[in-house]
């Protein structure tokens, strides 16, 4: 109740007076790539290419309750939960029925969705009412991004029956060592290795062969080594690995780390696609004491013609969940780079100019010595 100019008493709405809480799921966050590919917000890419990969990220007031030291959404990281970057680009907020309707009236533009779940107590009912929410209005394929605290088996049943045709899990360090450095042993920690491989093993068995997904960062102070034994051990349980170049999120922890070498990051990129295209053996790759990469030995195919070709670049392509034809389907332009830097993963194929770059970079003369 207040006055107005003649005392008389006027009755209002509390619940005007408060403002409205955006939260999820009647509210989510999408990438700026995705706010422009529906036409919410304008920009222009710094290269025209088609893009259909829609990704939706779950937003509370409290936020991600995890604590990774390398992540902008951490929960100690200063600042505004919604004025954080995740991945160094923003993720504007929307009515969750404003961008299902968006994404119903472009499905012909669609090529995979995402959501992105963060740690928290409302995030599996959340993800489940989404999508069901966009099953009813599109078929564009959908993966869920999940959050391993958050889940159990019967959770991810659930999920699938709902529409989800994909599982990823955001493993990210790939050894139970940086996992323990980077995600457990942090201020406000409690991540356990043994629970995201308990998810990915139960997705692998629920969703079934090349329909579970594991985020790999280069650069969270892994070895060439640690990397390349998770590409076999994932390839061998026909597990898909994307690869992600860490890159550092201001006011993080880890937001002064060096990233890994441009050389390094080209390397990772074209044995993980070795390993997975071409079966290229263990005792090819040769490492040092500190488990670096120094040499690879002679190969089962002609590394010179396939140095000339990079395969069409495809090596260097951002991975990503397929669309319904199998083609790539989620590309996340500038996960791993600032948009005013060159292009570490490609969201698109790449051109003769890049590949002459990509030769440089990899210096490959030093590898096969």
């Amino acid at each position: 109740m207040k006055k107005d100019n003649t005392d008389t008493m006027i009755p209002l709405n509390v619940v005007q007076l408060e403002e409205e809480k955006k939260y999820s799921p009647d509210y989510v966050r999408i990438s700026a790539a995705s706010a422009m590919a529906l036409r919410l917000k304008s920009g222009r890419f710094s290269r025209d290419f088609k893009f259909g990969g829609i990704n939706l990220l779950l937003n509370y007031e409290d936020g991600c309750l995890s604590d990774c030291g390398y992540c902008g959404l951490a929960r100690t990281r200063p600042g505004d939960y919604e004025d954080q970057s995740f991945i160094r680009v923003d993720w504007p907020l929307y009515e969750t029925d404003t961008v299902i309707d968006r994404i119903a009236r472009y499905k012909e533009h669609m090529t995979r969705l995402c959501i992105s779940m963060v740690t928290h107590g409302s995030a599996y009912q959340d993800t489940l009412d989404i999508t069901e929410r966009i099953a009813k209005k599109v078929e564009t394929p959908l993966s869920l991004l999940v959050a391993p605290p958050t889940l159990n088996r019967s959770r991810l049943e659930i999920l699938k029956e709902a529409g989800a045709d994909m599982i990823g899990v955001g493993l990210d360090a790939v050894s139970e060592r940086v996992f323990f450095d980077r995600r457990t042993n942090v201020p406000n920690g409690s991540l356990k290795w043994s629970n995201y491989w308990d998810v990915i093993e139960a997705s692998r068995d629920i969703y079934g062969p090349w329909k579970v997904n594991i985020h790999t960062v280069v650069g969270l102070g892994e070895t060439d080594k640690e990397l390349v034994d998770i590409f076999y051990n994932l390839r061998d349980n026909q597990i898909l690995a994307y690869l992600f170049s860490f890159n550092p999120e201001p006011d993080s922890r880890m937001g002064n780390y060096p990233r890994a070498t441009i050389t390094r990051w080209r390397r990772i990129q074209l044995v993980k696609h070795m390993i997975e295209k071409y079966d290229l053996k263990r005792e090819r790759i040769e490492f040092d004491d500190q488990g670096n990469m120094i040499k690879l030995k002679d190969t089962t195919f002609d590394v010179g013609n396939f140095l000339q070709t990079l395969d069409g670049g495809t090596p260097f392509e951002t991975g990503g969940c397929p669309s319904a034809d199998g083609e790539p389907g989620c590309t996340r332009p500038y996960g791993s780079y600032r948009p005013s830097e060159s292009f570490r993963d490609f969201p698109f194929t790449p051109e003769e100019d890049d590949l002459k770059l990509i030769r440089e970079e990899l210096n490959m003369k030093d590898l096969l010595k």
